[in-house]
């Protein structure tokens, strides 16, 4: 945020000079005016030690976002108006990029903009989704009903992100102490047997050869290891941000024996909620189509998504498209067709969404009874093996003393 330097004069006319945070000149100014302060001059430093850094984007996070949202709610329910409810907002909430845009976007609401174009000129704050419904809510005078439906819908969503997360991260984690731990005994405990082992003479095990060898590799040529880190860090950067690269990232995600269930599953939970949550809210269903596309967070779906929605261009179902594709199971696209025939087509989502969110809770509760016995049993394998190259040799020198 810009930084002023301001000289003025306080309520009681003594002059007084400082420096203030603002977006805009008027918005400082008016800041100052606030305090009592009359202003005589106020500059921006432009300085390069009171320029902003930014790292990446100023996105929100999404549980910082589902109290913000679910708050909305409860606030405009109590029949308070919608300057006010955003004003209380921006005053409590404790996350300063989220605090910021909200005080922009009051300033929009007092100068008679509707909130939704208020909001949407900050989308890595406001998701196309929200923004989407918020504009049906407001052309049909139910914002309260909406923002309700909205933030059943982002908490749900948090819900299913932070169990496929607590999943995946447990055996990221011991993957990765199990990595410290022997990457210490190879670069710091086997080495100070390697002098030992050359005075023994004798012919060693093989189990001993290979981990001294790796001890010295490790030793010697540790950058490279830094170099491979590095290299699968930009790989993997490049694949994430190319469309046809991510594709066959996707696929291969998909397709992993014990985690690509979880993530169909994750996936099609999300797209389920989704468009039943547009459905609902008198999004049509085009535009809803093309959101879903956007923000499933596959490509491989995505790409079935946007078939879909060709196919409902030309007069066609929408779950036609879903039938022969092997991520879609045929209860999706059953539950589908008979919303689409029904014209409850809402309600069928909602229905496959609430199957889904059960399917991911039970799936990552399995996943980690299983990972967590076997992550153990790999890590006291892969340290028993080390310890047990060094003790061989050892029990061998003691027997020849002895």
């Amino acid at each position: 945020m810009p930084i002023f330097k301001y000289e003025g004069r306080d309520k009681r006319g003594i002059k007084v000079s400082g420096k203030i945070q603002g977006e805009t000149k008027r918005e400082a100014t008016t800041i100052l005016r606030e305090k009592g302060i009359a202003v005589i001059h106020i500059n921006e430093l432009t300085g390069i030690l009171y320029r902003e850094i930014k790292f990446g984007q100023e996105k929100i996070k999404l549980r910082d976002f589902v109290v913000y949202v679910r708050q909305f709610s409860t606030l405009l329910k109590a029949g308070i108006p919608l300057v006010e409810a955003t004003n209380i907002l921006h005053e409590q909430t404790s996350n300063k990029i989220l605090k910021r845009v909200l005080h922009h976007v009051e300033e929009g609401l007092r100068a008679g903009i509707p909130y939704t174009d208020a909001a949407e000129k900050y989308r890595k704050v406001f998701p196309p989704l929200f923004i989407n419904m918020m504009r049906a809510g407001e052309a049909g005078g139910n914002l309260d009903e909406i923002l309700d439906r909205l933030a059943d819908y982002y908490e749900k969503q948090n819900r299913t992100r932070q169990k496929v997360k607590s999943a995946m991260t447990y055996p990221l984690v011991v993957g990765s102490i199990s990595i410290v731990i022997v990457i210490f005994l190879l670069a710091v405990v086997v080495p100070t047997f390697v002098n030992m082992f050359a005075s023994f003479g004798a012919e060693l095990p093989a189990i001993t050869r290979f981990v001294l060898w790796l001890s010295s590799f490790f030793t010697h040529f540790w950058w490279l290891l830094l170099l491979v880190g590095i290299a699968i860090y930009v790989g993997l950067t490049i694949v994430l941000n190319n469309k046809e690269l991510r594709y066959y990232f996707d696929y291969f995600l998909l397709k992993l024996p014990i985690f690509g269930k979880l993530l169909q599953k994750a996936a099609l939970a999300r797209l389920t909620r989704t468009l039943s949550s547009l459905f609902a809210s008198a999004v049509p269903i085009l535009q809803s189509v093309s959101i879903v596309e956007k923000i499933v967070g596959n490509e491989v779906i995505s790409r079935v998504i946007r078939q879909s929605r060709l196919s409902l261009e030309q007069g066609r179902p929408l779950a036609e498209p879903m039938k022969g594709h092997w991520v879609f199971p045929p209860m999706v696209s059953q539950m589908i067709s008979v919303g689409e025939t029904t014209g409850s087509l809402d309600v069928m989502l909602d229905k496959v969404a609430d199957y889904y969110e059960a399917e991911v809770e039970a799936t990552t509760d399995q996943i980690k009874s299983l990972i967590e016995p076997m992550m153990i049993v790999l890590l006291a394998f892969v340290v028993g093996s080390i310890v047990a190259s060094i003790a061989v040799p050892m029990f061998t020198i003691f027997e020849k003393i002895g």
